[in-house]
């Protein structure tokens, strides 16, 4: 064998891998740990190894060296039970091992109470909690809530229906602090036992309410749980479902809907149904509800629906008191339309009826009322007695307290149950001279032209109202003859009363500001003229007419049949015609019209939705605070504030948030609104409110009437006072005007007549004694252009200069119907690039058809009731926004 070929000599002990032991100097041949692993002064750099013979050994890194010594620690139990609890050392000798170098210099870690991330793992499995961890945690939960559920059992009271029925008295003040009146339900609570509560009284409500109120626990657990889940969402707040729950409900004095007081209410609850029998639970609940009219508990709710104490109710009557339980507002047959606008007495009497029956019929099928006990009930609903004024509630004192009353409820999370507990101080705008000159005025035009004894002149009504322009403080009302006569419905305050032509500065002021559609947008001058003939074709943009329901061509009528020709529309305002201001108010569109009238104030919920053409000449219903608002807009020269009645409430010594005065607001042009005041200081100078011009004093305003005389309007103002009154006749226990032809001895009743004698009387006291500051100068506006098909343009004109008055100006009614009436026809508001969104009706508030048929109005074969609007805030609603209802704008 060749020299180079032969193997190279094998080094002793087994070779390389012999070698590599030996250099580890593991007396086992496992790898010992490399240099620096175990911490010992041998493992460093440059010095020898036991069992190397001075060898250096290699270095291999770090992650061998973590490794290594985590094997180390796994090995050591073994190790140590071999060689006597101690490994060998470096060349078999006994010796610190490998594990002990290892952690020389370190202190062993100590143990986590809590071992998360759990040590000694890695992956997933270092962040998966031990069952170990899991049971505790869960241990320790469990535990923490039954101590918490027992420090709230412990600390809750159960609650005292006597401490609950103690009221006091809500004060009101005048605009200048001093004392008005102090209203209270102290003397309408009072607590009897249960053996004084009627079974049939009881059974009613547990029928009605909670049929297994004797058997549960008093608490409803799925239905808590609803309601918190509910509201830590957002939603609804909702109330307990159980009687017991909702007692504990009537006993808080803070209504709020929140967690907290849920989950203290639940507590309460439960140590209530563990506490307290359930006839003691009963008799609290019964003592503590709140049934409407003031009166919190049976015996109250039995004195003032039936007059006669609880304990005499019968089953009939038990089932009507517990349909109030559901909501008095919607459910007392009286209407609360002062509350509500939908809580009229026809709906509130069907439902109180329909759940009085369904009462009923749940106690027949509960066993709690026999056969013959139930014919019985059944046969007629026993309708309770009205409404009754309580002490210092009479007058005008009562009105100015429910509009107070509204606009406190609506700009705050106060309830009405809440309030009526008393304990406010509330501070009004209303100033005691002003409504006492207001009420004086209407007084003195009921003595000389009135006289309830003589059929035509029965049930006559006003309504008024004075707001301060550019403030937006209501000052005086006139709400009705006063709660002690019957007439509980606030003037002043609700609506329901079409408005006629005191709507035209609404179409002239969208007019100049917008033009129509065959201006390109040009806005036109009052000096622009329309026909204003009797019984012209109303046009619409596309060039078709409108048409009565047997598809005739529908034609607008006048107060008469004069031919006017084409005249302007300033002398159109002056002399109340009809015809040019509804083909105005089309060309212009009515979606624009609409729009100015409510940024002047005037409410959504008072006007159509789809309004037809009859809606330019007054279908509308505001209320006569929203009117005197809106012209208010005008004499502040465009800038709106929304009306107020209330400066601030105080309870417990505290201001309470919410009763900011409102700010004004630009809603239409400065030269719009003053050339709006100055066509309307025409219409009393020379126009159909002549009767105004006694107050001796700059002013401007409109009159209105409406189709069949059902009601008349005056609104006018001064740069320091708006004020709007209303004339119509109503029935206070039936719903519907009655037409006033005949009234006051004189064929029809016209706004410049006895509402403008009533305005003009008020405001020369009001005034007395203040400057006249006129208006301001109003500048030319707009093109003097001429509608389509006049017979010749119209230069423009000054419009400084009073047009020449008719030779006999007469006061001309809105009234638009000609027999037969308008279809409902598509009636796109002609905004003359707007959508085409209605069907023709006025939506309730003015004619159903192109007159105006329907439910009322200026231009209506009948017209609609004066309600209350809508109050309900949504909460459900509370008032009209008026100064003093809920459904008001962000501070109206």
């Amino acid at each position: 064998m060749s020299e180079h070929r032969r193997k190279p000599p094998q080094p002793q002990g087994g070779g390389r891998a012999a070698a590599r032991r030996g250099q580890s100097g593991s007396s086992s041949g496992r790898r010992a740990a490399p240099r620096g692993a175990t911490g010992s002064p041998a493992d460093s750099y440059g010095s020898d190894s036991g069992g190397s013979g001075g060898e250096e050994r290699p270095y291999t890194g770090r992650a061998d060296a973590r490794r290594t010594a985590q094997r180390s620690g796994r090995r050591r139990a073994a190790d140590n039970a071999g060689q006597g609890g101690r490994r060998g050392g470096p060349g078999g000798p006994p010796g610190p091992g490998r594990a002990t170098r290892a952690r020389a210099g370190q202190e062993p870690a100590k143990k986590r109470f809590i071992d998360y991330p759990r040590s000694g793992k890695y992956g997933w499995r270092r962040w998966t909690p031990s069952w170990k961890l899991v049971t505790g945690l869960f241990i320790g939960f469990v535990g923490s809530m039954v101590a918490l559920v027992g420090v709230g059992f412990a600390m809750v009271q159960i609650p005292d229906e006597n401490l609950a029925a103690k009221s006091q008295n809500n004060v009101y003040y005048w605009a200048d602090h001093t004392r008005m009146v102090a209203t209270g339900t102290g003397v309408n609570r009072q607590n009897v036992n249960i053996d004084q509560i009627p079974p049939a009284m009881r059974y009613a409500v547990i029928s009605a309410e909670n049929k297994s109120f004797y058997q549960d626990s008093g608490i409803d657990p799925m239905g808590i749980a609803r309601a918190v889940l509910n509201m830590a969402r957002g939603g609804q707040t909702q109330g307990g479902s159980t009687i017991t729950q909702q007692y504990v409900k009537n006993t808080y004095l803070s209504q709020d809907q929140t967690i907290t007081r849920k989950f203290k209410e639940l507590f309460i609850s439960i140590k209530v149904g563990t506490k307290l029998k359930k006839d003691q639970i009963l008799q609290g609940y019964l003592n503590t509800s709140y049934f409407g009219r003031g009166a919190y508990g049976i015996q109250a709710a039995a004195q003032t629906y039936y007059g006669k104490n609880a304990v005499d109710l019968k089953p009939s009557e038990c089932a009507v008191l517990a349909a109030l339980l559901k909501g008095p507002t919607y459910y007392d047959p009286a209407g609360a339309v002062d509350l509500d606008r939908s809580a009229t007495r026809q709906a509130n009497y069907q439902r109180s009826h329909d759940r009085w029956a369904w009462i009923l019929g749940e106690m027949h099928k509960d066993k709690h009322l026999t056969d013959a006990e139930y014919q019985k009930a059944i046969k007629k609903y026993p309708m309770p007695q009205g409404r009754k004024a309580t002490k210092g509630m009479t007058g005008q004192i009562s009105y100015l307290v429910d509009t107070a009353k509204k606009y406190v409820l609506s700009h705050s999370n106060i309830t009405e149950a809440q309030f009526d507990q008393g304990g406010y101080q509330v501070y009004t705008t209303f100033q005691k001279d002003k409504v006492d000159a207001l009420n004086a005025a209407v007084k003195k035009i009921e003595k000389a032209r009135i006289d309830p004894k003589k059929p035509k002149d029965k049930y006559v009504q006003f309504g008024a109202a004075s707001v301060v322009p550019n403030d937006g403080a209501i000052v005086a009302i006139y709400g009705g003859a006063g709660y002690e006569h019957g007439y509980f419905s606030n003037n002043a305050n609700t609506s329901g009363v079409p408005v006629g032509s005191t709507w035209k500065p609404f179409d002239l002021a969208a007019a100049m500001e917008y033009g129509t559609y065959w201006s390109d947008g040009v806005g036109l001058s009052p000096m622009s003229k329309y026909n204003g003939d009797d019984l012209i074709k109303i046009k619409k943009p596309d060039g078709s007419y409108y048409l009565n329901k047997d598809n005739t061509v529908f034609r607008q009528k006048n107060e008469g049949p004069k031919a006017w020709g084409y005249i302007t529309l300033r002398k159109a305002m002056e002399q109340s015609i009809n015809s040019p201001f509804v083909q105005l108010s089309v060309d212009v569109g009515l979606s624009k019209v609409r729009n100015v009238a409510k940024s002047a104030g005037i409410l959504d919920q008072s006007m159509p939705k789809y309004p037809d053409p009859s809606f330019a000449i007054g279908t509308s219903t505001p209320s006569a605070i929203r009117m005197a608002d809106a012209y208010a807009t005008f004499a502040a020269q465009g800038r709106h504030t929304d009306p107020y009645s209330v400066t601030s409430v105080t309870h417990g010594g505290e201001n309470l948030p919410g009763f900011a005065k409102p700010k004004p607001n630009r809603v239409m042009p400065a030269n719009v609104a003053n050339n709006v005041t100055d066509v309307l200081e025409n219409v009393i100078q020379n126009g159909t409110a002549q009767n105004a011009k006694a107050i001796g004093r700059t002013a401007a305003g409109k009159t209105g009437t409406t189709d069949k005389n059902k009601s008349a309007w005056f609104v006018g103002y001064t740069q320091q006072l708006s004020t709007a009154v209303t004339m119509f006749r109503e029935n206070p226990k039936k719903s519907g005007l009655i037409s006033m032809y005949g009234t006051a001895g004189v064929d029809s009743i016209h706004g410049g007549d006895i509402p403008t004698l009533v305005w003009t009387d008020y405001m020369k006291v009001a005034l007395k004694g203040k400057s006249d500051p006129g208006f301001p100068e109003a500048t030319d506006i707009g093109e003097a252009q001429d509608e389509p098909g006049a017979p010749s343009p119209t230069p423009t004109v000054s419009i400084t200069p009073s047009e020449t008055p008719s030779e006999t100006p007469s006061p001309t009614p809105s009234e638009t119907v000609i027999t037969p009436s308008p279809t409902p026809s598509q009636t796109c508001q002609w905004g003359w690039g707007s959508n085409c969104n209605g069907n023709g009706n006025s939506n309730g508030n003015g004619g159903g058809g192109l007159g105006g048929v329907g439910a009322g109005g200026a231009t209506g074969d009948a017209s609609p009731t004066p309600t209350g609007t809508d109050t309900t805030t949504a909460s459900t609603t509370r008032g009209n926004g008026n100064g003093g209802g809920i459904l008001s704008g962000p501070t109206g």
